[in-house]
């Protein structure tokens, strides 16, 4: 708003409706104001002495006098006009510039996904491995803030992805996955949790971070059978997470001797040797263990994982004020200034004085 203060646009409606108050409630002054100079009007109206000029004369002379007599209305209106000043000025009228930022400390996940032969089964369509990923891939979509990161496993685990906001990256190598991938044979689920632990524990290589200041972290691991290679104990593995507070959710994959539910570990009832492991080391790591029969539930199943591991989100605004209360204060002065000389000529009423 670079018109100056003097400039009509002040008291044009579109201005006004760009203007929040701070007191709105003392705009109602005016009305109250209007209603005294109303009633002072009946009140007066008989006694009131005043010099009239005669509009008798006709023509010129006659529009004239008719001209005189009404502008002795603007010096009440010009008092008017500047106590209403007066109150908008109280008023405060401000243009507020708003800002918000969104901010979230995020959640610190790794994927570790197993790529051993046995994911090549088709009761998952295409195969295990490629329903996992692609449900992985539309998880990945649904985060925001988060750092996520890859371990892919079969007879030994590696880890593909660090831990990145870098959703594409993570996508690219989801993409990648494959039977082929790691020539050894086997599952090894704990050294998949080992390699997990490394990147959350310390991601950036340097020493954990304090409670006050530690992220939460969780590993989502999947896998359709037990563990049959590595060098770590799955169980150990998993009291290792706990000690750095990540929680583990663990997903069996494929279909076992009959189809069973989605359900959590507390009621699976169709458990066999195959996903023991991985229901010990979810109830160890504080998490879910899950089992998906077909492509729809493995993706409720990362839904319902989205919807637990939600990180706080913190809204910022920043608002940019602009007081006009002066623009209306000047003008105030101006009507009072008009009302003082108009009070000097014909148009005031020396008789009442």
């Amino acid at each position: 708003m670079n018109e100056p203060w003097y400039s009509p646009v002040w008291f044009s409606l579109r201005r006004w409706q760009s203007f929040q108050f701070d007191d709105r409630l003392v705009l109602y002054g005016i009305l109250g104001f209007a209603l005294l100079f109303l009633v002072r009007r009946v009140l007066h109206q008989r006694s009131r002495q005043q010099l009239s000029l005669s509009n008798g004369f006709g023509g010129a002379r006659g529009l004239a006098a008719q001209l005189i007599n009404s502008g002795r209305y603007l010096m009440p209106l010009s008092y008017f006009l500047g106590i209403s000043c007066v109150l908008v000025a109280l008023a405060r009228p401000q243009v507020i510039r708003e800002r918000r930022e969104d901010q979230s400390p995020g959640i610190d996940i790794v994927l570790a996904i197993d790529v051993s032969s046995s994911m090549a089964e088709t009761d998952l369509k295409p195969n295990r491995l490629v329903a996992a990923r692609r449900v992985a891939e539309q998880f990945v979509n649904n985060r925001k803030n988060d750092r996520i990161g890859l371990v892919a496993f079969a007879g030994e685990a590696f880890s593909l992805c660090p831990l990145t906001t870098d959703y594409a990256l993570v996508r690219q190598y989801l993409a990648e996955l494959n039977q082929g991938l790691i020539p050894a044979s086997g599952t090894a689920i704990g050294d998949a949790l080992a390699r997990c632990i490394n990147r959350l524990h310390t991601p950036d290589g340097t020493a954990p971070p304090t409670d006050s200041t530690q992220a939460d972290k969780l590993v989502i691991l999947l896998s359709d059978g037990e563990n049959t290679a590595g060098n770590l104990d799955p169980e150990l593995a998993a009291r290792l997470a706990k000690a750095y507070d990540i929680r583990i959710y663990t997903i069996a994959v494929g279909r076992e001797m009959s189809a069973s539910r989605l359900v959590p570990d507390t009621t699976q009832t169709q458990a066999s040797m195959d996903v023991g492991v991985l229901k010990t080391i979810a109830q160890i790591g504080s998490g879910s263990f899950f089992r998906a029969t077909d492509d729809a539930q493995l993706k409720r199943i990362f839904g319902q994982i989205n919807q637990l591991e939600k990180a706080p989100v913190r809204t910022r605004v920043y608002q940019d004020v602009h007081d006009y209360y002066r623009v209306y204060l000047y003008w105030a002065l101006v009507f009072f200034m008009i009302a003082l000389l108009l009070k000097s000529t014909i148009f005031g009423n020396t008789l009442e004085d």
